[in-house]
């Protein structure tokens, strides 16, 4: 079974649940990076238990994965613990179930899932006991600090979570107001490992290497959750577990890296969705590639419009290198 406690096992970075990016074949391209354990995008429960084909289609996995966690999203303890249920029935591979108490989105907050579950703790810790009763993997959730910043209860639900049995919690350093905009509220969180004995992972605006030491200076959480930085970027992930690991400082990739790491996620998407499916789903993740490159403009142009096919996105590559 899988024991986040077992540190010295791991590495320090954690893969973040993002919806329309943590599918089967990004978290597989991400993992050799020094993915520590990973999340799926979110599931609705309701979607699994009527067999929603789109719902069940993200339950797709593989054992070089391990560990990695089904994220549900609902607000019901009964039907988030049927659905957990069945997901493990499906796939017993999941090594852990995690609930989504953080999603800031108005179609997920208006029935009353993600952010909402934050203006109610107790149901937070109906959630976790319901889960905890009918499965026998560890349970989680992600949360934000509160509602906005005049409702920051981040500490009490830290506590609800975990008096309900909650295996570890993920915490954005954000309040839903926020959204994904302003600075984290580094300071907010300084003193939570204080309270809360349960390993902590800090999300929130993790772009570089400096990032992820200064968050570990300030606040020591156990782990450090890379999202939106690590798109097109999957060296941070490196960058991080080679410095908690060795204490060694690796270099930015080269143009030429970025560009064999853009083929290869490439190739990997198609192998997972398809050819028509796959690349379009890749123009909002192939120019991230390259957006730290110089006279990059016009290429992420061309890969945001321009990408029908795998061969398309060989041959925009192909040119581009002959700029370098």
């Amino acid at each position: 079974m899988f024991d986040i406690n077992e540190r010295k096992k791991y590495g320090k970075v954690v893969l973040a649940p993002m919806a329309g990016y943590t599918f089967y074949s990004y978290r597989r391209f991400m993992k050799p990076f020094g993915v520590n354990f990973s999340y799926t995008e979110m599931v609705s429960d309701m979607g699994l238990l009527y067999g929603n084909e789109e719902t069940l289609s993200y339950l797709k996995t593989h054992k070089k994965e391990y560990p990695l966690g089904l994220q549900l999203f609902g607000h019901n303890p009964e039907t988030l613990a049927k659905a957990a249920r069945k997901a493990l029935e499906i796939e017993p591979r999941f090594a852990f179930i995690d609930v989504n108490c953080g999603c800031p989105v108005l179609k997920v907050t208006k029935q009353g899932s993600g952010s909402s579950l934050l203006k109610e703790p107790e149901t937070i810790g109906n959630i976790v006991r319901a889960i905890k009763k009918v499965v026998n993997v560890p349970v989680s959730i992600k949360i934000r600090l509160g509602w906005d910043e005049e409702h920051i209860n981040v500490l009490e639900v830290c506590q609800e979570a975990e008096a309900a049995g909650a295996d570890f919690i993920a915490i954005h350093a954000r309040t839903k107001s926020m959204l994904y905009s302003g600075k984290p509220l580094y300071d907010t969180l300084k003193d939570i490992k204080s309270h809360v004995k349960v390993p902590i992972i800090y999300s929130g605006d993790i772009y570089s290497l400096e990032d992820a030491i200064k968050v570990d200076e300030l606040i020591h959480p156990d782990y450090i959750m890379v999202a939106r930085g690590g798109i097109g970027n999957p060296m941070l992930i490196k960058q991080i577990d080679t410095y908690f690991k060795k204490g060694k400082v690796l270099s930015r990739p080269t143009a030429s890296k970025q560009i064999k790491y853009c083929l290869k996620l490439g190739k990997m998407i198609v192998k997972d969705k398809g050819e028509y499916e796959g690349m379009r789903i890749y123009r909002s993740i192939s120019p991230h590639f390259f957006a730290r490159l110089p006279n990059s403009k016009t290429l992420r142009r061309q890969l945001t419009t321009e990408v029908e096919t795998f061969k398309d996105l060989k041959e925009i590559l192909k040119e581009y290198r002959k700029t370098l």
